[in-house]
């Protein structure tokens, strides 16, 4: 099937892609994970509302808006330069709605550093301090230090950093 090459579906889902971003825009001035999952979780219904997109489409597009915005907001953390270093292009080219939203959402991110570190780091996390696991290697999401737990053990805090966050570490 080459749903792919369908330009109809195509441009319906990238008025979605560019409506979506416009409602996180014009969203809360407090841009925190929770808030943005939930911004996005809006910006979905109404897109449902509005256009008749499959659920898998509308899947689709909060995936590609929510990826889009975390490398954002991570290229941003990094000490990157702007919008359009990000996106390597000449915002010229884009339109003034697409940058005007890119815009606001990189300026309230910047605000929130490290606010917004805590919630990346939580988004790539599986283990929080505090939950009990099985046994295994785990890495802390903040500075990969390796906690060793022997038996099914409560999770505390890294020993390194004090971050709370962990991924598994399988050895390699």
């Amino acid at each position: 099937m080459s749903e792919h090459k369908d330009p109809h579906r195509e441009h319906r889902l990238r008025e979605g892609y560019e409506r979506m971003l416009d409602r996180l825009r014009d969203g809360a001035d407090e841009l925190t994970w929770e808030n943005l999952q939930q911004e996005l979780d809006d910006a979905v219904e109404f897109e449902a509302e509005l256009e008749e997109f499959t659920k898998d489409e509308l899947s689709l597009l909060r995936a590609w808006v929510e990826r889009d915005l975390k490398e954002l907001r991570r290229y941003l953390d990094a000490g990157g330069e702007s919008v359009a270093t990000w996106l390597g292009i000449d915002l010229s080219m884009l339109s003034r709605k697409v940058v005007e939203s890119l815009l606001s959402i990189a300026d309230r991110s910047v605000i929130e550093r490290e606010q917004l570190e805590d919630d990346l780091e939580a988004s790539r996390a599986d283990y929080v301090a505090g939950e009990m696991a099985v046994p295994g290697r785990m890495a802390c999401a903040h500075c990969d230090a390796i906690v060793e737990l022997e038996s099914v053990a409560r999770i505390e805090p890294c020993h390194q950093c004090g971050h709370r966050y962990f991924v598994r570490a399988p050895l390699e």
